[in-house]
Parts: C-alpha cells; structure tokens; sequence
C-alpha cells in the first residue's frame, strides 16, 4: 500500500506542480512522476514578468518555489526517470517506472507538458548543442558579443530575440511570414532595440560547419532566392510538440496529438484527466498552466472523494 495513491500526477511543469499543491494541501496522498527536470518548459524561460502577483521572476526559480510548496503540503516528488508502461483503463490505475517500480492510483492527471519543435531543416540534428540552442536561458551567455539568429514570429521567439540582445551584439529574426503572430508589445519591443534587424518571409533550409555551426543558408518564400550567411548561433523558437507519444491508443487526442479533454479537464477515460500545455488549447502560458493543474486537481479530489464514498456506503449495505 505505500505504493497506492489518491491521485498520481505525470509531469511536474506547472500545470503538475499547482496541481500537486492543491491535491497535497486538501490532504490528498499524491505523487508527482516527472521524466525530465522538475518545472518542464517553465525553467526554459529566462523570465517572467506577467505571473500576477509577482513583479518579476526567472522561470527556473518560479518552478523551485513550486516545488518547494508541493512538498511541504506532503506531495511526493520523483524526478529524472523513465514511465515505461501505463494502464489507465482499469479502476485501479497502473504506472511502471524504469521497468521496475510499480506505483498504483485511484486518479490520474497527466501533465506531460511539450518539447521544443525543429524546424527539419537538413543539418539540424548534427548542429543540436554546437551552435542551435532551444533554450535562451540555458545557452544565451556562450553568444557573448556574437552574431546570432532566432527563428519563430510568435511571442516567445520576439521576446526571447529581447533578451538574447543582453550577449549578442547582433540578432536577426527570420520568420516565415510577412508577419508576427506575437502580441504587439513584443512585436513593438523588438523593433524599438537597436540590435535586432528582420529577415520575413524566409526560412532556414540548411546548417553548415564543420564541428560546430558556421553558416546557414536561407531561402525566401516569395521569390525561392538562397543566401547564405555566416553565423555563431541559431536560436529556434517555433512552439513545441505534445509530449504524448506514447499514450497514442490508451487516450483520445486529437489531429494534433494533445489530449481532448472538457471544462473540468476530463479525458475520456474514467478517473484520468489530463492539464497543461499536452492538452488541446489556443494559449499556452505559464498562468494557464496553473489554472489546468488547479482544475485537474479539484476534479481529480472530487472524482477521489466520490470513490471513497460509494465504497463507504457499499461497506455500510454489507
């Protein structure tokens, strides 16, 4: 029975973290499974400063501070292992880790959040840690007074291009669009800094270099022309993909491949419900996340207390 819990949360970004504050506080017995490093795509950003509330703060130390609550309240955190099978569809809930450890649940949430999406272009892989990064946050301080590029036109592509300008001495944006999709403030707040210039309508075809990257060669949309161009770094910014691989077939997700869920974060199978940027949804923000996990949780306790109930009254009858 120690490893029975009310509710087992997968993931621990911040759609996993708030819920496992709220489950943890309202004396639900909850474990949070993370495969990676516990904040997902919140310790990627270097900060944020529109979490009401908190004036400014590094994403890395928005998720430590989670962390930290989850645990306090008596959540149960494991970090860096591997889920290498799940059973959903029972009443009893089944996850293995590392092919070994068998931890059951009566609710399930699942939070895998995303992973940074490649733009495919050829020499991507080779160049991965030698010169493309995904991470400003992580990588930005090697581009010391180097001359950089970001590709992306939404919101985290022009304000992570912002904050790339504190080491770069020059950036480029590259879109493919003759437009942003960004929100004006960070379209108006790229334009204004005196180091970023644009390249529109174009796309990166090809990384080149020798052990790291060297150059790029760039195609425009409209008249198919090809320039190459020597550079230090590329900084790729393009959204992410669902982490949910490898609930194809035990879930319902949709053409996309996030998982369908209704207003109280219900999936279609009894007992699971699923929160955060793996699930089917226009804006994916930090603040969204946390109103996911928070819903997922009071969904998940209800559906718990419910279950406890009826086999109260079945003890009760008997």
């Amino acid at each position: 029975m120690d490893n029975h819990f009310d509710v087992i949360v997968i993931g621990a970004g911040a759609a996993g973290l708030t819920a496992g504050i709220y489950l943890s506080r309202a004396k639900v017995k909850t474990l949070i499974l993370n495969e990676g490093t516990v904040g997902g795509q919140m310790v990627l950003t270097h900060e944020i400063a529109n979490y009401p509330g908190v004036e400014n703060i590094s994403g890395y130390e928005l998720a430590r501070t989670m962390k930290t609550q989850a645990q306090k309240f008596g959540c149960i955190i494991k970090s860096n292992l591997k889920i290498t099978s799940l059973d959903l569809k029972g009443e009893i809930k089944r996850v293995v880790v590392n092919n070994k450890d068998i931890y059951t649940s009566d609710t399930i949430i699942i939070s895998t959040g995303g992973r940074s999406r490649m733009i495919g272009a050829i020499g991507e892989e080779n160049f991965k840690g030698k010169g493309i990064s995904y991470c400003a946050t992580c990588d930005g301080d090697f581009f010391q007074d180097k001359e950089i590029i970001v590709v992306g036109g939404g919101n985290s592509a022009l304000e992570e291009a912002v904050s790339l300008t504190k080491y770069a001495s020059k950036v480029t944006i590259i879109h493919q669009f003759d437009h942003f999709q960004a929100l004006e403030h960070y379209v108006d707040e790229a334009k204004e800094n005196e180091k970023i210039s644009f390249i529109m309508e174009s796309k990166i075809i090809e990384f080149i270099g020798d052990e790291k990257l060297d150059a790029v060669k760039i195609q425009n949309q409209s008249t198919q022309e090809i320039t190459e161009i020597k550079i230090d770094g590329v900084f790729i910014f393009i959204g992410y993909v669902p982490n949910t691989e490898t609930l194809q077939g035990i879930i319902e997700l949709n053409q996309w491949k996030e998982i369908v869920v209704d207003k109280d974060m219900k999936t279609n199978l009894p007992g699971v419900f699923a929160a955060g940027d793996s699930i089917q949804k226009k804006y994916r923000q930090v603040t969204t996340a946390v109103a996911d996990g928070t819903i997922a949780a009071l969904s998940a306790a209800e559906y718990c207390n419910n279950l406890k109930k009826e086999l109260s009254e079945h003890e009760l009858v008997h």
